[in-house]
Order: C-alpha cells, then structure tokens, then sequence
C-alpha cells in the first residue's frame, strides 16, 4: 500500500569526506523524521509530529494550502501554477506553523520584512516573488475575516531593482547576433523584434494566424486579441519559410520549440549563442537578454514617431502600462531627439518658431522694402498688421 505523504522537508548535505546525507524534517513543526519514508520509525516520527503541531485552521499553512486549492489558483496557466507552488513551500518553511493570532502582533511585519531582506541578499528576484504571494494570501485572509490584520497592508521595499532602460539591442548588437547564429535563431529574432510580442506567444505563433499581411494573436497572458500588421522584411521572411509543421518557429528538426511542460528550448539556444557571440555578461544587470526585444521594439516604434496608443495596439499593453513601460524601459537616444525636433520643424502648428531669427539694427534698415515684397525672413509681430519694425528703435512703424 502506497501512502502520500506532505509536509516535508528534504535537506542533502556533503560531508567532508564526500558523503551525502539526507535529512528530513517535518515542514510544520521542523522535528526531525529518522529513516526512510514509509519505514516503522519514520512514520512513528511523522505521526508524533502531526499531532504536535498547532490547530492546522489557525496557522499560516492552512491559508497557503486553501489558496492552492482555491478556483482563483486553479484559473492560473500551468506555468503560473508550478511557480506559485514552488514559492508556496518556501513561505511554508518558513511560516507555516506560524499561528494566525500572531499576525495581530505590530512585530510581524517585522518578522516577514526581515525574512525577506535576508533571502534577498542572495536571490533578490526570489525574495520579492514570495513576499508578493505572501502579501496576496493574507489580504485574502483578511477579506474572508480569517485575519483581523494584514501586516503587508502597507506593502514592503522591493529588492530586485528591475530597471533596464539602458538594455536596448542597438544595430551592433543584432549584427554580432546574426553573424554566425543559426537560420532558427535569425528566424526568431526578426518575428521578435518585428512584432514586439512577449515570449510565450512568440514560441506558439502558428502559420494560422498569418494571414499574408496580419498576424492575429490572442496574448496568453492578458487574453487580449491583438493584430501586428507585418513590415515588408517580415512578410518577405515569413513568405520564403518553409512550412512544415502549424508552428511558425521551430528548431532545426522540425520540432516547435515549446513542449506542455517547458517552453525553455528557445531561450536556452539562444542564451549559448549569446556566448559564443560575445554578447553575454555575467553581471545579470547588465546583460543583454531576449525579452529586452520587446523593449526595443518599443522604443524604435516610438522613435519613429508613434504615439502611446499606436504602440499599445501593436504589444497589447493598455495605454497606462504601454506609457509606464516606456517611460521605464525607454533608453534615451539621440533618434529619439532627432525624430521630435524633425516633427517640430515639419509642423504647422510651430511654423511661426521656425521662421524666428535674430537681426541686427543694420540688417533691420535693408530689410524694410516696399509694400508687398517684405523680406518673409524676419518674424512679424503680433498686431503688427504686416508693418516692419522701424530700423533704429525696433518699433513698430505707422
């Protein structure tokens, strides 16, 4: 007879000589549990211990484990799912026999916000990941009245510094990328930077939703339909594939490049060839990374001269998060600047600035000439009814 049991932590540990221990220890209330899982003095431990720990309704654990089985959890895509667990067993192990009585204490934020500045110094991302599914499970304790206070009510400091507006594939970069990358690679990174999509949707697009000139898209992650109407390189691309299979991206065997279980492969291939190119840098800051793609497209729809909706039509971003997002992600650059004031002199609105110049006394004098062949050079004033200025005060003349 097989049992299943949880609730347990799992500790290897080498020795000096080289040994590996295992060790494991009862989640709850950390006793240690001897011997192998199902064996007499194993399940003896694990039994002695269950009935130790604190009422299961009135601890931190029983709030993760209902969440988990929640319809709000269950909605959540695969990938989603997997992650939130993996976080959910680390704030377990942590807080799990914490009673929720506790959380009325003024010093509990203190012991979470602690917690997380020492995970932080290694794995910053990591600490903020969990504190962030820490702080949702308790504000849906406090709505369903399980807690009378949520310690992370008033947030907390984020670790993790996520800026990268200066991670912008400039046109060096994606030469050193496509020299020597492979016909998949090159492939993927012109659908990347041509539609600006994130990476999931990226990797499942199918020849279906290509229709000759549009690509029609339901993002996975927000479940917004978008439509990317493809520049002529794309087309010209996506015209001379190869159409082997209903997935426009694949690896060099045919394969798509995403399985139900991992959609890694891609992003694997081209972190090597990353390497090989010299692209890569061991500082995570300031490495260039395929997902700053999307930024880039971004940027250079912007530079171009599209507005904030222009860009979110083509992402998918709501018009908040796509003006968010490139005032974060955007890298000044001189295009930028080159592209505002090209518009600025092209305007009509501004015609008047850009016939303004400066003039001398001197030059004012030759500039007066006889009615109806005005020099168009000089700026005439407001009011002023097409008189010239006289050349010694500057006033307008009568």
């Amino acid at each position: 007879m097989r049992l299943k049991i949880g609730g347990i932590n799992t500790v290897r540990k080498e020795l000096a000589s080289g040994e590996v221990r295992v060790y494991r220890y009862h989640r709850a209330t950390r006793a240690p549990l001897p011997g192998e899982p199902g064996s007499p003095e194993f399940l003896q431990a694990y039994a002695e211990a269950e009935a130790s720990r604190p009422a299961r309704a009135a601890i931190l654990a029983t709030e993760i484990a209902d969440y988990l089985r929640s319809p709000h959890f269950a909605k959540k895509r695969d990938t989603t799912k997997r992650e939130y667990r993996r976080l959910a067993m680390k704030l377990e192990a942590a807080f799990g026999d914490m009673p929720l009585r506790a959380l009325e204490s003024r010093k509990a934020a203190g012991v979470f916000l602690d917690w997380h500045e020492d995970v932080a110094l290694d794995t910053p991302r990591e600490a903020d990941n969990a504190l962030q599914l820490l702080s949702m499970l308790l504000r849906r304790a406090f709505r369903r009245g399980r807690i009378r206070s949520n310690p992370l009510a008033e947030g907390f400091e984020r670790q993790h510094q996520g800026d990268r507006a200066d991670m912008i594939w400039t046109e060096q970069d994606v030469a050193k990328f496509m020299e020597g990358a492979s016909v998949e690679l090159q492939q993927a990174l012109i659908v990347f930077m041509h539609t600006g999509q994130r990476y999931g949707d990226v990797v499942r697009m199918r020849w279906a939703d290509y229709d000759g000139e549009v690509i029609r898209l339901m993002q996975r992650k927000t479940r917004e339909p978008v439509e990317i109407p493809c520049t002529a390189a794309l087309r010209r691309m996506l015209d001379a594939m190869p159409r082997t299979g209903p997935y426009v991206l694949t690896q060099a065997d045919g394969r798509p490049w995403f399985t139900e279980g991992d959609d890694k492969a891609l992003s694997k291939a081209w972190a090597a060839h990353m390497r090989a190119a010299g692209l890569y840098r061991e500082d995570p800051a300031e490495r260039l990374q395929l997902r700053d793609l999307r930024g880039t497209t971004m940027t250079l729809l912007f530079e171009a001269g599209a507005g904030i909706g222009q860009v979110a039509a083509i992402t998918g971003h709501t018009l908040k998060s796509a003006a968010s997002i490139l005032e974060r992600y955007r890298k000044r650059t001189r295009a930028a600047a080159v592209t505002a004031m090209k518009a600025f002199e092209d305007s009509p609105g501004a015609a008047f600035a850009n016939r303004l110049q400066t003039r001398n006394r001197a030059a004012l004098g030759a500039a007066v000439k006889s009615k109806g062949d005005q020099d168009d050079g000089w700026y005439r004033l407001p009011d002023s009814n097409g008189r010239p200025p006289d050349p010694q005060s500057g006033a307008l003349t009568n």
